[in-house]
């Protein structure tokens, strides 16, 4: 199954994307829970996917204020229910994954125990309600290990998003650590420098290796692309989707190769 990010960086009515995205020849798309990108009404767009015969893999839970996690403030309560109604919302339009961010920037908070508990709070919603979470690597991996080696929970698990290995922690075995818990994917390039969300074969991953990591964990969930059109502004909306697919069907050859 091949999936993308349902914000590929033009400016398109959600309706309009949905269609380009089938049209396009992939089977699903990955949704951003929030009212950014032109979405007025997010719990709108399920649906408005699924009529257009798109699999709906997971959705993307909002990450401003997720430093708050760690703290002992309103904004730390705020950020835990936002997140325990993203596992209700999930549960609601029968989604069965969201991925949540732990940290934001280079000096997050130090991870604690209050920010644990609050995790965990989440994690139980998830297992009352048959969702699952998938962690994100972003650029401090320990916050993803603390909250893993702490949680015990066949509903809490990895998202792998190799962009941000590549110019964050490139040096740092993800799959080898978490490769059991895999949930899902963040399949993009980039040069090193930055988080850049290129389309996979324009930036300096090295795909084969990559994909053959993947596939030994016998993951067997979409190939799923999360890239903009930053450096495409070339291409409509239209091409940009058409390289995409294609450049997803070679990820999915080197996956299953």
């Amino acid at each position: 199954m091949l999936t993308i990010y349902d914000w590929f960086g033009y400016d398109l009515p959600v309706t309009e994307r949905y269609r380009m995205i089938k049209q396009a020849g992939f089977d699903g798309a990955v949704l951003w829970w929030g009212n950014d990108y032109g979405q007025s009404d997010y719990r709108a767009c399920p649906p408005l996917a699924r009529r257009e015969g798109l699999f709906i893999e997971n959705i993307h839970t909002p990450f401003n204020g997720i430093n708050d996690l760690w703290l002992n403030n309103l904004g730390g309560e705020v950020m835990t229910d936002i997140l325990l109604q993203c596992v209700t919302d999930c549960a609601t339009f029968e989604i069965p994954t969201m991925v949540m961010h732990l940290s934001s920037g280079e000096t997050p908070p130090p991870f604690n125990g209050l920010g644990l508990d609050r995790v965990k709070r989440i994690a139980e919603a998830a297992e009352n309600h048959s969702v699952s979470i998938a962690l994100e690597n972003l650029r401090k991996v320990e916050y993803l290990a603390f909250a893993l080696g702490n949680i015990d929970s066949p509903r809490i698990g990895f998202c792998y998003d190799i962009g941000h290995r590549n110019c964050r922690n490139p040096n740092e075995d993800l799959l080898a650590l978490y490769g059991p818990r895999l949930m899902a994917l963040h399949l993009h390039d980039n040069d090193g420098s930055g988080d850049q969300h290129r389309l996979p074969f324009d930036g300096t991953i090295d795909w084969q290796a990559a994909m053959g990591a993947i596939a030994k964990e016998g993951y067997s969930g979409a190939t799923a692309l999360e890239v903009v059109n930053l450096g495409y502004e070339d291409l409509s909306a239209e091409g940009f989707l058409r390289v995409a697919f294609e450049r997803a069907k070679r990820l999915k050859g080197l996956r299953w190769a």
